[in-house]
């Protein structure tokens, strides 16, 4: 496992790295019921949830430059298309709190600011149970002007940051932000600066990248290569084959799988937790912490060790998208590293 010592070099560094995201940046708005209260409504006789809390924070997108930030990361350029709405009034502020460049966020008129809106009730048991969640997003492809606007930003900016995020959350083609344009954009770069970390994430169109380093977990990866079963290894090979490039594999509590373009695979073992465990944005803090471990000089091997690190903390958080300091990653390894 990585050394303490390097472990505290590359945490030193990620104040000094600048990173570009490009994808898809949502409002995760957290509505909290008042305990113990009820009111039915008079107009349909149905309960009239009461609510006493509301938290906006960034999803998505954001979910990724949330644990950047934590980690210490300096600044943020992410490019993205929101709405001209109040969703996407209150996802800026929601971002006033971290390092972000917010001058490549384009707000287009034509676009509803994707928004993910979680009501949460307390049970008897103290715990936080999510109900129903209401999502806003356009259900239609991306127009021609904005995404033009997004590849034209993309261009000015590549050259301009340590590396590159692109995150595809949407599952319709076409629909989020990266789109074949985008796609296409990225290639025609990567070919100019081939050095240039491009880091690749997405859910449904993963196969659609010929250039960067590819994420996923094993279901993705298996899907995106057409292999059978559970071939991850397989899936891994083709996909490099197509890249010329490292791709990533996510295996939960197994840990990561890493595989190098020479043939090798990495397999870095997950961290054991203690008690209740919350997974979701696990994916976006390994992105986070691998990214910015590779920005800064790190190894294969370091970042997703660093990443599985970062993961093992961002899950003991509940009822939100967990992020992890620099300290916590370092108490993390006090805890399971020398063993």
């Amino acid at each position: 496992m990585i050394s303490l010592s390097r472990l505290e070099q590359q945490l030193a560094r990620f104040p000094d790295r600048t990173i570009g995201l490009i994808g898809d940046l949502f409002l995760d708005r957290y509505l909290h019921l008042a305990a113990g209260v009820y009111e039915t409504s008079l107009e349909t006789s149905l309960e009239a949830f009461q609510i006493d809390q509301v938290r906006n924070v960034p999803g998505a997108l954001g979910t990724v430059m949330n644990n950047l930030a934590a980690l210490g990361v300096g600044c943020l350029v992410p490019i993205t298309v929101l709405g001209n709405d109040g969703h996407g009034y209150d996802l800026l502020g929601a971002l006033q709190s971290i390092p972000v460049d917010q001058s490549h966020i384009i707000q287009h008129p034509g676009r509803l600011t994707p928004t993910y809106t979680k009501p949460l009730r307390l049970t008897d048991s103290g715990a936080l149970e999510e109900l129903n969640r209401l999502d806003i997003r356009s259900r239609e492809p991306l127009g021609q002007q904005a995404a033009n606007e997004v590849c034209d930003r993309l261009s000015q900016t590549f050259d301009k940051v340590d590396g590159w995020i692109v995150l595809d959350q949407v599952n319709e083609p076409e629909w989020g932000v990266v789109n074949h344009q985008v796609r296409e954009t990225l290639v025609r770069l990567h070919r100019a600066n081939p050095e240039k970390l491009i880091f690749v994430d997405s859910r449904a169109q993963i196969g659609q990248f010929s250039c960067g380093v590819l994420k996923g977990n094993q279901a993705e990866l298996t899907a995106a290569a057409e292999t059978s079963g559970d071939a991850m290894e397989d899936a891994i090979e083709a996909l490099m084959a197509k890249t010329g490039q490292p791709v990533f594999c996510t295996q939960g509590a197994e840990g990561i799988s890493v595989g190098c373009p020479e043939g090798r695979l990495i397999r870095v073992p997950g961290h054991p937790v203690n008690g209740p465990v919350d997974i979701v944005g696990a994916g976006d803090s390994v992105t986070a912490a691998v990214v910015a471990s590779l920005t800064s000089e790190a190894t294969l091997k370091e970042a997703a060790e660093i990443g599985c690190l970062v993961a093992s903390i961002t899950v003991q958080q509940l009822g939100t998208t967990g992020t992890a300091t620099p300290e916590q990653v370092v108490l993390r390894w006090r805890e399971c590293g020398p063993a």
